[in-house]
Protein backbone atom coordinates (compact mmCIF):
# COMPACT_ATOMS: atom_id res chain seq x y z
CA UNK A 1 0.00 0.00 0.00
CA UNK A 2 1.07 3.19 -0.97
CA UNK A 3 0.96 5.79 2.30
CA UNK A 4 1.92 8.60 0.53
CA UNK A 5 -0.25 8.08 -2.33
CA UNK A 6 -3.26 7.30 0.22
CA UNK A 7 -2.53 11.04 2.15
CA UNK A 8 -2.24 12.98 -0.84
CA UNK A 9 -5.64 11.39 -2.38
CA UNK A 10 -7.14 11.91 0.86
CA UNK A 11 -5.81 15.64 1.40
CA UNK A 12 -7.41 16.57 -2.03
CA UNK A 13 -11.03 16.49 -0.34
CA UNK A 14 -12.29 13.60 -2.42
CA UNK A 15 -14.50 11.29 -0.93
CA UNK A 16 -12.58 9.02 -0.60
CA UNK A 17 -14.31 5.64 0.73
CA UNK A 18 -17.06 6.48 -2.22
CA UNK A 19 -13.63 6.32 -4.68
CA UNK A 20 -13.16 2.71 -3.40
CA UNK A 21 -16.48 1.87 -3.68
CA UNK A 22 -16.76 2.59 -6.98
CA UNK A 23 -13.31 1.50 -8.13
CA UNK A 24 -14.38 -1.96 -6.33
CA UNK A 25 -17.71 -2.10 -7.95
CA UNK A 26 -16.14 -0.80 -11.38
CA UNK A 27 -13.42 -3.78 -11.03
CA UNK A 28 -16.35 -6.45 -9.87
CA UNK A 29 -18.34 -4.71 -12.97
CA UNK A 30 -15.28 -5.46 -15.46
CA UNK A 31 -14.11 -9.29 -14.32
CA UNK A 32 -17.87 -10.34 -14.37
CA UNK A 33 -18.53 -8.90 -17.72
CA UNK A 34 -15.27 -11.21 -19.17
CA UNK A 35 -17.46 -13.60 -17.94
CA UNK A 36 -21.19 -13.00 -19.09
CA UNK A 37 -18.87 -11.78 -22.25
CA UNK A 38 -17.90 -15.34 -22.39
CA UNK A 39 -20.93 -16.99 -23.06
CA UNK A 40 -22.61 -14.05 -25.09
CA UNK A 41 -19.65 -14.37 -27.73
CA UNK A 42 -19.96 -18.23 -27.51
CA UNK A 43 -23.80 -17.73 -28.74
CA UNK A 44 -22.77 -15.46 -31.55
CA UNK A 45 -23.29 -17.69 -34.29
CA UNK A 46 -24.85 -17.96 -37.75
CA UNK A 47 -24.49 -15.48 -40.20
CA UNK A 48 -25.37 -12.48 -38.28
CA UNK A 49 -23.61 -13.65 -35.29
CA UNK A 50 -20.13 -14.48 -36.89
CA UNK A 51 -19.86 -10.41 -37.71
CA UNK A 52 -20.35 -9.59 -34.29
CA UNK A 53 -17.89 -12.17 -32.55
CA UNK A 54 -14.59 -10.66 -33.27
CA UNK A 55 -15.72 -7.53 -31.80
CA UNK A 56 -17.33 -9.33 -28.80
CA UNK A 57 -14.19 -11.15 -28.01
CA UNK A 58 -12.59 -7.43 -28.45
CA UNK A 59 -14.74 -5.90 -26.07
CA UNK A 60 -14.35 -9.10 -23.52
CA UNK A 61 -10.70 -9.26 -23.46
CA UNK A 62 -10.08 -5.63 -22.91
CA UNK A 63 -12.69 -6.07 -20.03
CA UNK A 64 -10.58 -8.18 -18.43
CA UNK A 65 -7.61 -5.88 -18.88
CA UNK A 66 -9.68 -3.28 -17.40
CA UNK A 67 -9.90 -5.29 -14.47
CA UNK A 68 -6.41 -6.21 -14.01
CA UNK A 69 -5.60 -2.55 -14.44
CA UNK A 70 -7.91 -1.00 -11.58
CA UNK A 71 -6.78 -3.99 -8.95
CA UNK A 72 -3.39 -2.57 -7.73
CA UNK A 73 -4.72 0.69 -7.56
CA UNK A 74 -7.23 -0.62 -5.42
CA UNK A 75 -4.23 -2.28 -3.41
CA UNK A 76 -2.33 0.57 -3.57
CA UNK A 77 -4.87 2.60 -2.28
CA UNK A 78 -5.55 0.36 0.66
CA UNK A 79 -8.30 -1.38 -0.30
CA UNK A 80 -9.05 -4.83 -1.08
CA UNK A 81 -11.26 -7.07 -3.41
CA UNK A 82 -13.72 -9.54 -1.53
CA UNK A 83 -12.18 -12.67 -0.57
CA UNK A 84 -16.01 -14.25 -1.89
CA UNK A 85 -17.03 -14.50 -5.63
CA UNK A 86 -20.38 -14.33 -5.11
CA UNK A 87 -20.10 -11.04 -2.93
CA UNK A 88 -17.76 -9.53 -5.48
CA UNK A 89 -20.21 -10.43 -7.90
CA UNK A 90 -22.99 -8.99 -6.42
CA UNK A 91 -21.16 -5.22 -6.03
CA UNK A 92 -20.55 -4.95 -9.22
CA UNK A 93 -21.50 -1.37 -10.21
CA UNK A 94 -23.43 -2.67 -13.32
CA UNK A 95 -25.97 -5.25 -13.94
CA UNK A 96 -25.06 -8.84 -15.52
CA UNK A 97 -24.80 -9.02 -18.68
CA UNK A 98 -26.64 -12.29 -19.21
CA UNK A 99 -27.58 -14.07 -22.11
CA UNK A 100 -31.19 -12.97 -23.37
CA UNK A 101 -34.25 -15.30 -23.17
CA UNK A 102 -33.23 -16.57 -26.87
CA UNK A 103 -30.05 -17.06 -27.08
CA UNK A 104 -30.22 -17.48 -31.05
CA UNK A 105 -31.26 -13.55 -31.30
CA UNK A 106 -28.62 -11.82 -32.70
CA UNK A 107 -29.82 -8.30 -32.17
CA UNK A 108 -30.90 -9.29 -28.14
CA UNK A 109 -27.51 -9.88 -27.49
CA UNK A 110 -26.03 -6.57 -29.10
CA UNK A 111 -28.63 -4.93 -27.00
CA UNK A 112 -27.25 -6.53 -23.78
CA UNK A 113 -23.83 -5.34 -25.27
CA UNK A 114 -24.31 -1.98 -25.61
CA UNK A 115 -26.15 -1.83 -22.11
CA UNK A 116 -23.28 -3.16 -20.48
CA UNK A 117 -20.84 -0.78 -22.09
CA UNK A 118 -23.19 2.24 -21.21
CA UNK A 119 -23.16 1.61 -17.50
CA UNK A 120 -19.46 1.22 -17.78
CA UNK A 121 -19.25 4.89 -19.44
CA UNK A 122 -21.36 6.33 -17.12
CA UNK A 123 -19.38 4.08 -13.88
CA UNK A 124 -16.00 5.50 -15.60
CA UNK A 125 -17.35 9.32 -16.18
CA UNK A 126 -18.02 9.44 -12.59
CA UNK A 127 -14.62 8.18 -11.46
CA UNK A 128 -13.06 10.78 -13.80
CA UNK A 129 -15.17 13.83 -12.53
CA UNK A 130 -14.47 12.84 -9.16
CA UNK A 131 -10.62 12.35 -9.53
CA UNK A 132 -9.83 15.37 -12.50
CA UNK A 133 -7.01 17.51 -10.95
CA UNK A 134 -7.25 15.84 -7.50
CA UNK A 135 -5.82 12.45 -8.10
CA UNK A 136 -4.06 12.10 -11.23
CA UNK A 137 -3.24 8.62 -11.06
CA UNK A 138 -6.69 7.17 -10.57
CA UNK A 139 -7.93 9.63 -13.24
CA UNK A 140 -5.17 8.71 -16.07
CA UNK A 141 -6.46 4.98 -15.36
CA UNK A 142 -10.45 5.91 -15.26
CA UNK A 143 -9.77 7.68 -18.29
CA UNK A 144 -7.66 4.99 -20.05
CA UNK A 145 -10.47 2.81 -19.47
CA UNK A 146 -13.38 5.04 -20.21
CA UNK A 147 -11.89 5.27 -23.97
CA UNK A 148 -11.56 2.25 -24.28
CA UNK A 149 -15.50 1.34 -22.94
CA UNK A 150 -16.59 4.52 -25.43
CA UNK A 151 -15.15 2.72 -28.27
CA UNK A 152 -17.04 -0.75 -27.11
CA UNK A 153 -20.43 1.26 -26.88
CA UNK A 154 -19.78 2.51 -30.01
CA UNK A 155 -18.96 -0.68 -32.23
CA UNK A 156 -22.10 -2.08 -30.74
CA UNK A 157 -24.43 0.48 -31.22
CA UNK A 158 -23.61 0.42 -34.99
CA UNK A 159 -24.34 -3.29 -34.97
CA UNK A 160 -27.71 -2.20 -33.54
CA UNK A 161 -28.62 0.66 -36.53
CA UNK A 162 -28.07 3.40 -34.57
CA UNK A 163 -25.85 5.38 -36.39
CA UNK A 164 -22.23 5.60 -37.49
CA UNK A 165 -19.20 6.30 -35.15
CA UNK A 166 -16.31 6.74 -36.98
CA UNK A 167 -14.46 3.76 -34.40
CA UNK A 168 -13.04 1.11 -36.42
CA UNK A 169 -12.12 -2.43 -34.79
CA UNK A 170 -8.73 -2.53 -33.51
CA UNK A 171 -6.58 -5.33 -35.68
CA UNK A 172 -3.67 -6.85 -33.48
CA UNK A 173 -3.91 -4.99 -30.71
CA UNK A 174 -5.87 -4.72 -27.22
CA UNK A 175 -6.20 -2.01 -24.83
CA UNK A 176 -4.50 0.72 -26.75
CA UNK A 177 -5.04 3.02 -23.60
CA UNK A 178 -5.14 0.68 -20.64
CA UNK A 179 -1.98 -1.59 -21.87
CA UNK A 180 0.48 0.85 -20.04
CA UNK A 181 -1.19 0.22 -16.90
CA UNK A 182 -0.53 -3.74 -17.77
CA UNK A 183 3.13 -3.77 -17.34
Amino acid sequence: MAQVAIEMVKNTGIDFDRLMTLLIRNAAAELTTYYYYTILRANLIGLKGEGVKEIAETARIEDRNHFEALMPRIYELGGKLPGNMNDFHDMSACPPARLPDNPSDVEAILRVLVEAERCAVRGYTEICNMTVGKDHRTYELASAILNEEIEHESWFSEFLGEGPSGHFLRRGETSPFVSKFLK
